[in-house]
């Protein structure tokens, strides 16, 4: 804390700055960079899910037979998947269930029921990754900057019991440089907590999506079951 008015530098203040105010900023801008990080990974792997959605989506509703596109789907890579695994997980219970229930109609719509649920809660859980994070990093870092401001302006006022007399130049680098982790906590909250707000609508909207497809798979599934039977044995 011995900047003077005419050093009175960003740069210049953080390296004066104590030690444990030095580790507040440290550690916020590593939170900081974490945050960002997973704001541009989170915003492309649920972008691509929407258009992978769409996508398929499409598909299902434009074709007549889903055996063939139950074999496409098994093989997209499950890094890459988002509603492949839902439409898979659904329509393996219903070749099995279908094969082994002996023509009981509710026991496989159940069993599809069931694994659908499974599968969108497997996905659910995909679809959360990294937003705990940035729920922490929004709400914590305001503190952790207020925190570093609060010893840093402590630092200061006690600076100013050594000297004879008071004057700007004496308690305004210590006031500022301690002002700075409130700033660097605000610019890693505040991205954060945009990004939790919006990442946690478009997850929900995804989830509510494939809830939606699960009960149209339902819908398709309950017709070919009462209506012409699948080629089961193909499907081997």
């Amino acid at each position: 804390m011995q900047a003077t008015l005419e050093h009175m530098t960003i740069w210049g203040l953080i390296s004066d700055a104590s030690l444990l105010v030095k580790a507040v900023m440290l550690i916020l801008l590593l939170a900081s960079m974490l945050s960002w990080y997973l704001i541009v990974l989170r915003s492309r792997v649920l972008r691509q899910r929407e258009r992978r959605l769409n996508d398929f989506v499409q598909r299902f509703r434009h074709t007549p037979e889903l055996l063939p596109l139950y074999r496409e789907s098994a093989q997209v890579a499950v890094a890459e998947a988002g509603i492949e695994p839902i439409f898979n997980a659904g329509f393996a219970e219903f070749n099995h269930l279908n094969r082994h229930a002996d023509g009981n109609a509710d026991a496989v719509q159940e069993g599809v029921e069931r694994a659908l649920h499974v599968a969108i809660s497997e996905q659910e859980v995909q679809l959360e990754k990294g937003l705990q994070f940035l729920a922490t990093v929004g709400s914590v870092s305001p503190y952790i900057g207020l925190f570093g401001t609060v010893w840093g302006i402590m630092n200061s006022f006690l600076g100013l019991s050594q000297v004879q007399q008071a004057t700007l130049s004496t308690v305004a680098p210590g006031i500022a440089e301690a002002l700075i982790a409130t700033a660097i906590g605000l610019f890693a909250a505040i991205p954060a907590v945009i990004a939790y707000n919006r990442f946690s609508a478009r997850s929900q909207t995804l989830l509510t999506r494939y809830y939606a497809f699960g009960n149209e798979l339902q819908v398709r599934l309950h017709r070919q079951l009462h209506g012409s039977p699948l080629n089961l044995a193909a499907a081997a």
